[in-house]
């Protein structure tokens, strides 16, 4: 790690306490690293943002290796994130900048996740898994590609239990909501309902949630919830931040899937980007970057760009 500063982007909250638990998780790490140099930055809702993190980084090092700390890669990720790296090249030409994926639904966050479930399972006295639903909330977007991520792991979820329903909710922004789908699960036959929101940190979006869990309680007495919380400094994502440190990002000059995008660079210019990475057949054009580093991880990129 000699000359190579580390930069962790996490995503901003209007909940500064969200913002001080990521500060927190990396002192944490350097706690397990001390000798690695470890900045932070955000890319909305807080002190420090993405140019000043770079800038910031850049000083008195050779190499600056970016991680998104953000669970899906959708407009921030795809966009915001390429845009901040291409201007910082210019103004630290002596600096080589590379950038991990994102965080992602991959094994690692599985396990994660099935450690929240196993711990509401308990919570409830280990009821029938044939009676008890399981909710994935997570924040939504409007990128599909980004949903898709999620409802691939509520997929893993079903497959590595034994629960009757395994579903998934959001927030915001897209459908099904949390209320509607626990009224399904009710009308199945869920006795009970396991909520694990796909949190990494707390902010305005964890309480919202926790208030909208009360409202359900006492909406439907007849059913034991339990809720889970976000997980930013579970173990396994200290180990997954620490494999991608070790080698798993990608070649200099790149940027996820999307940097260097020639659909992404010319819909900039003419703000007509469709930047979903869902195919649309006949109607869009639909290529892949196969980073071979990655295919164990992640699916190629796929653009739909109208």
């Amino acid at each position: 790690m000699d000359n190579t500063t580390l930069l962790l982007v996490g995503h901003g909250s209007r909940n500064h306490d969200g913002n001080k638990e990521i500060v927190h998780f990396a002192a944490q790490w350097r706690e397990r690293h001390p000798a690695w140099r470890i900045e932070v930055c955000f890319i909305e809702h807080a002190e420090v943002l993405i140019n000043e993190g770079l800038d910031r980084a850049a000083k008195g090092t050779r190499r600056v290796l970016l991680i998104p700390f953000i669970l899906n890669a959708a407009g921030h990720v795809k966009m915001e994130l390429p845009a901040a790296l291409a201007t910082a090249r210019l103004r630290h030409p002596a600096v080589e900048f590379v950038v991990t994926r994102h965080l992602g639904m991959g094994r690692e966050i599985l396990l994660v996740l099935q450690g929240q479930l196993d711990r509401l399972m308990k919570e409830l006295d280990v009821p029938d898994p044939q009676t008890t639903g399981v909710i994935l909330l997570g924040r939504g977007s409007s990128d599909a590609g980004a949903n898709g991520e999620l409802a691939r792991m509520a997929r893993w979820i079903f497959e590595a239990n034994d629960h009757e329903l395994v579903d998934l909710a959001f927030t915001g922004v897209t459908w099904p909501r949390l209320e509607i789908v626990v009224q399904r699960q009710m009308k199945l036959g869920m006795t009970q309902i396991c909520i694990v929101p796909v949190y990494l940190f707390t902010g305005v979006l964890i309480e919202r949630i926790k208030a909208q869990v009360e409202r359900l309680k006492q909406q439907y007495p007849q059913i034991a919830f339990a809720l889970g919380t976000h997980f930013g400094f579970d173990k396994g994502i200290f180990d997954l931040l620490d494999s991608k440190v070790a080698g798993r990002e990608l070649p200099a000059g790149s940027l996820l899937e999307c940097d260097g995008c020639k659909y992404r660079e010319a819909a900039e210019a003419e703000h007509l980007h469709d930047h979903s990475h869902t195919a649309t057949g006949a109607l869009g054009h639909k290529h892949d970057h196969a980073e071979s580093a990655q295919a164990a991880d992640a699916p190629h990129c796929q653009h739909a760009h109208s």
